[in-house]
């Protein structure tokens, strides 16, 4: 490692990044390409960027040596987890002495110390940065803590601007803890901002006071569903104050999580009634056709009829699994995990897909590839989701590569297209529940927006996960880790 840090070179690598925000890039795109530039810049071995949510963190970005992490959840109770919000906020710490499985993990690849600062808002943490550091160099000094720290913060500001993160639908925001209080007089000036105000709607009072509000005021006595410019959206009430001066009470609360289960339950209901309907009408049509024609119709017309029916069935079939999968958020379950042979299990489950998506897959994998740690039925699914999901984003007749490898700690698979890729923002929108690429479009991409969201599920619960990428050249390489048996 350098003596010192390389700040040509920081300052260089910024300015990109700054001019890629001035272009109108934003979120994933821009924390990646800042993590690419720092590492180099502060001599470090990987760099990452975990989002913290309810539900614990996720490596969203990974450069150098850490790239394998890229999609890894970390459990609220983890360790490092704790410790990552624990304590000061920029830290330096020994990785061997952090009792958790990727720590252990990130050692065995002779990543020994790590400079951690968490991004915060407020007070409120939304994610850390992390600068990885092996055996072989000095240690890090306060210079490199410092700019860690400055990098973390630049992220920070990302996540309150609202500009593409956070990347999960149910990632980290700064919401309020009550209702919102403002009262306003007759010209419609604020005379009074409660703390829960500034909380919901990001304004203090400074700002607030002797201004007009922000959002507009229903009718006394009225509700109004108000969406902000940041997307989130406010439930918003008033009455009148009794006594001199016409004064208005107006309260107001944000909603966005109700909104967005709303949303989810519409889609749920378009979604499903428009997949189901679709091969239960051909069904139905060609059923017809046998029986008022059957008498009419070749041999030829019989069997064709039928193998279209079968087909179709075999469709509502795998669509109802699927429906029922998801309500009941299924997968392994409590069966404990097992070892097995995923060479196998690959290539059967290749062998079971629809003739038409077979005849595109072809099959890479090494002779020699260790057993993987889990639950093996399940894999199958996952393998049948990827690549349906490869081949309804990709051109008939293009590939649809399935590889394999592995190192000391982790069994993995991917499945690579040449289809029309994937932006980097919608890397981890594309695992929500009913989300689609390109989702305006459900002509052109059929489905109900389930496939990956339950390949995640499944995955995660066998201590694995997995991660989406576009891939050079074009096409997107969807890769799955699971511990070695």
């Amino acid at each position: 490692m350098p003596e010192r840090i390389d700040f040509a070179a920081l300052i260089a690598g910024h300015t990109v990044v700054i001019e890629m925000i001035n272009s109108g890039d934003a979120g994933l795109p821009v924390l990646t390409q800042l993590l690419r530039v720092a590492q180099p810049a502060l001599g470090a071995t990987a760099m990452a960027f975990v989002e913290f949510g309810p539900t614990g963190g996720r490596v969203i970005s990974a450069t150098g040596a850490a790239e394998w992490t890229l999609g890894r959840p970390f459990a609220p109770d983890d360790p490092a987890t704790v410790y990552l919000l624990s304590g000061p906020r920029v830290q330096q710490v020994r990785l061997d002495q952090l009792n958790g499985r990727l720590s252990g993990e990130l050692v065995e690849r002779g990543l020994r110390r790590m400079v951690v600062s968490r991004a915060e808002i407020g007070g409120h943490p939304v994610g850390s940065l992390h600068a990885f550091y092996s055996d072989g160099e000095d240690e890090p000094d306060a210079e490199q803590h410092g700019v860690v720290a400055y990098l973390a913060s630049c992220i920070a500001h990302m996540y309150g601007d609202q500009t593409g993160l956070p990347v999960h639908g149910d990632g980290p925001v700064v919401a309020a803890l009550a209702d919102g209080l403002a009262v306003v007089d007759r010209d419609g000036r604020v005379r009074l901002w409660n703390p829960a105000a500034a909380q919901v709607t990001g304004q203090a009072a400074a700002q607030a006071l002797s201004r007009p509000l922000p959002f507009p005021i229903p009718p006394p006595g009225q509700v109004l569903d108000h969406r902000l410019p940041d997307g989130r959206w406010l439930r918003i009430t008033s009455g009148e104050l009794p006594g001199p001066g016409s004064l208005r009470v107006v309260t107001f609360r944000d909603i966005t999580d109700q909104q967005r289960r709303d949303h989810e339950r519409d889609l749920f209901v378009a979604v499903t009634s428009h997949e189901l309907r679709t091969p239960v009408t051909v069904i139905k049509g060609y059923a017809d056709t046998l029986t008022d024609h059957w008498e009419s119709l070749t041999d030829a017309d019989r069997r064709q009829a039928a193998r279209i029916i079968g087909q179709r069935a075999n469709e509502l079939a795998r669509l109802v699994d699927r429906l029922l999968s998801s309500a009941a958020e299924s997968g392994p379950g409590d069966e404990p995990p097992t070892p097995f042979d995923l060479g196998d299990t690959l290539r059967a489950a290749v062998a079971d897909l629809p003739a038409e998506l077979r005849r595109r897959v072809t099959v890479d994998l090494p002779v020699d590839l260790p057993k993987a740690l889990g639950h093996r039925p399940s894999l199958a699914t996952v393998l049948t989701e990827l690549v349906t999901n490869a081949g309804k984003y990709s051109t008939a007749g293009t590939p649809i590569e399935v590889s394999a490898g592995s190192d000391t700690q982790m069994v993995s698979f991917r499945v690579s297209d040449r289809g029309i890729g994937i932006r980097p923002e919608h890397v981890e929108r594309a695992f929500d529940r009913f989300w689609q690429g390109e989702s305006g479009d459900r002509r052109g991409y059929p489905g109900a927006g389930l496939g990956l969201y339950l390949v995640r599920r499944i995955v995660e619960q066998q201590n694995g996960w997995v991660s989406l990428r576009p891939r050079t050249g074009g096409g997107t390489v969807a890769e799955v880790r699971l511990p070695r048996g």
